[in-house]
């Protein structure tokens, strides 16, 4: 079966997972600025682009996954070559051990699954590995497929050729991870100072019952509570932006 990675589907647990922290966000936001029946109906729109951003998230994570598991598909792809293996067989051998590494459920093992079927109806397995770049979104990949294609064309050393994919794709992963971890500690200060305006308001509610009374169940206040959350979520993203780095 042909996937389309610009697309995710939630599971049921995934479904369940997503109604109930856009439900608790809801509340949150209504107790801290609103407090309001209203405003828990508005929020309908705003739990529609959550999904959506959570399904962006997702696919995000699973492109990045599928990149990171090429390198080894990559690897049992020479190693069968090497061994005089056509093609066609060394993609059966990387499947098996890909399935022993990941298990049957990975992307790219399904991948591999559905490239055996393929080839048995006479696709050229080129035009495969073309194919799965182009619907994954991985660079990596669609590049294998160009070269992959040309140099079976013309007749290139294909053992060489996926050596030095292996070589470059390592290293970008090495360079990615790096990343990642010089970045983790950034990124858990940014969800820390985004949960600190929220915490500002529960302290002064607390400390000072009445105080901030003025600012719910009129419009003036509404007006500047619902300016004050735009700045927190125009901020909020920014800070996501910021600490995603792409390679």
């Amino acid at each position: 079966m042909k996937i389309d990675y610009s697309r995710y589907n939630f599971s049921l647990k995934e479904w369940i997972q997503t109604v109930l922290e856009i439900a608790i966000l809801t509340v949150i936001v209504d107790y801290l600025c609103y407090r309001s029946f209203w405003f828990l109906l508005m929020g309908i729109p705003a739990g529609i682009w959550y999904i959506r951003w959570k399904k962006k998230e997702k696919i995000d994570k699973r492109k990045k996954r599928i990149a990171y598991h090429f390198q080894d598909v990559l690897h049992g792809l020479q190693t069968a070559v090497r061994a005089g293996y056509a093609m066609e067989r060394a993609v059966t051998e990387c499947r098996k051990e890909l399935e022993q590494i990941y298990g049957t459920e990975d992307e790219l093992v399904k991948e591999l699954v559905y490239m055996e079927r393929q080839m048995k109806v006479g696709v050229g397995v080129d035009q495969l590995f073309l194919d799965l770049g182009l619907r994954t979104g991985v660079e990596d990949i669609l590049n294998f497929g160009e070269i992959f294609m040309i140099s079976r064309k013309s007749g290139g050393n294909l053992g060489d050729i996926m050596e030095k994919m292996a070589r470059i794709i390592g290293e970008k992963i090495r360079v990615s991870r790096e990343i990642d971890v010089a970045v983790s500690g950034k990124k858990m200060e940014q969800l820390i100072m985004s949960l600190v305006p929220g915490g500002m308001i529960l302290y002064m509610q607390a400390s000072s019952r009445g105080f901030m009374d003025v600012l719910y169940h009129n419009p003036a206040g509404v007006c500047v509570m619902t300016i004050c959350l735009c700045v927190y979520g125009c901020s909020f993203y920014m800070g996501r932006k910021i600490v995603r780095i792409a390679i």
